[in-house]
Formats: structure tokens, C-alpha cells, sequence
């Protein structure tokens, strides 16, 4: 399972591990905490017809990769603050899908760089993943109305946040590469005229470089289950 905050978030983020994944066998399933309604200039542009925009997108990039499910939780962008709300709601899809991984943006980024500021929605949206994941959704008697959706406490095994810095993991992606890019490209509204293709290959050449991986991803990890644990707990599904 992959948690962000805006359409576009995961194609720059994960979308060539998660492309790795899915050929690997993996199911995965994307929850967007917000539409991106805001993220459109166009004159006359309303917020609806911007979510409706966005939302497409960002399905077909989910296709171009693999991933069948997509959930949006159309919290209001640029907005998104980390509310127990939220934290159920997120808790919710993982009692659904039941991730054995789950990956997430980085909240401890709040810039990098001499030029980039770390979206606050990006920020709010990763530490509401991780609140979701540990302890909320392993354990029973929190927000106990879900159990009567039929959806019991599921404990996560590992949680991976994207990181351009303290990464611990590194993924290969030099074989997904392509697949990333022609995901990303499918949003349109956010791309313009702008080919993001030089860019994204030097970031993921660049996080590559010393690890004989010509592209990569880069995370930090945490293993919430040992393999031991995990092979103990019902309902393993993959994503």
C-alpha cells in the first residue's frame, strides 16, 4: 500500500519500486488523502472539475504501473492536517487491504536543498500514515467501530517513507524506469510543456550512484514484524 497526499506524489516518489513490485507479483493499492483541487491555475478552473481532472490522472498512472485500486479520501488540499479522523480513515484501508508493507512520504523532510521547501500536505500525510500503521491499526480496541465494518486489527510488517537523505534501503528501479516516467507523464495538468524526464532520470541516477544500480529509489525502513512475527499473523496480503 502507498499513502500520499496528492495524484503525482507517488510517481515521483515510488512508482519504480512499486512497478518493480507488481512484475514481482505484488498487489498494491494506492490511498490518496487529498485530490489535488487546488493544484490547478487554469482560469475558471473550479475545485471540483480539478478533482475530477486529477483523480483520472492519476487512476491511469496507477494502470500504467499495475495498481487496480486507488482510493481517494478527498481531504481538502493544501489543507491536510493530521487529524484522528484521518488516522482513521487510513487505518480503515490498511484493516481492508491489509499491506504487509506500506510506503509513505518522509514527515521529518521539511526542506532540502537550497531550493525546495517540503509541501505541508506531504508532511501531514506521512506522519498520519505512520500514526495509521503503528500502533492504530494492530491493535484491537482502537477505534473498535470498525469491527463492525468486519474489519479487524492488521498489523503491518515493514514501513518504508521516500528519503533523498538517512535512506537505508535502496531499490533498483533501472528496469521500471521507463514504466515510471510514462506514469508520471500522465499528469498532464501538473505537467504542462515540461518534459520531467531529464530531471527524474538524474535524481534516481544520482540516489544509484555507488550502489551499481543505474536508477534507484531511495527509503528509510522500519521492520515492524520480524519474519518470525509476521508468519504468526492472519490475513497476509502483499501491497
Amino acid at each position: 500500500m502507498v499513502i500520499v497526499a496528492h495524484p503525482d506524489d507517488i510517481e515521483f516518489g515510488s512508482a519504480g519500486t512499486v512497478a518493480r513490485w507488481v512484475r514481482e507479483g505484488a498487489e498494491v493499492a494506492y490511498v490518496l488523502c487529498t485530490s489535488g483541487d487546488v493544484g490547478i491555475a487554469a482560469k475558471g478552473m473550479t475545485k471540483e472539475k480539478a478533482a475530477e481532472i486529477r483523480e483520472a490522472e492519476q487512476i491511469a498512472a496507477a494502470e500504467v504501473v499495475g495498481v487496480k485500486e486507488v482510493v481517494f479520501l478527498r481531504e481538502p488540499d493544501g489543507m491536510l492536517v493530521n487529524t484522528l479522523d484521518l488516522r482513521k480513515r487510513l487505518v480503515r484501508e490498511i484493516r481492508r487491504f491489509k499491506p504487509e508493507v506500506v510506503i509513505t512520504m518522509d514527515p521529518t523532510v521539511v526542506w532540502s536543498r537550497e531550493d525546495y521547501v517540503n509541501h505541508p500536505d506531504h508532511r501531514a500525510a506521512g506522519m498520519a500514515a505512520i500514526d495509521a500503521v503503528f500502533p492504530a491499526a494492530g491493535q484491537p480496541n482502537l477505534f473498535e467501530e470498525l469491527a463492525e465494518e468486519g474489519l479487524s486489527a492488521h498489523k503491518v510488517r515493514k514501513l518504508y517513507a521516500t528519503s533523498w537523505h538517512d535512506a537505508s534501503t535502496y531499490i533498483d528501479i533501472t528496469e521500471t524506469m521507463d514504466i515510471k516516467l510514462e506514469a508520471l507523464k500522465k499528469h498532464v495538468s501538473q505537467m504542462g510543456d515540461w518534459d520531467p524526464e531529464p530531471m527524474l532520470r538524474e535524481w534516481a541516477s544520482e540516489v544509484g550512484k555507488g550502489k551499481e544500480m543505474q536508477y534507484a529509489e531511495a527509503f528509510r525502513v522500519v521492520t515492524l514484524l520480524t519474519d518470525e512475527d509476521f508468519d504468526k499473523t492472519e490475513g497476509r496480503v502483499e501491497g
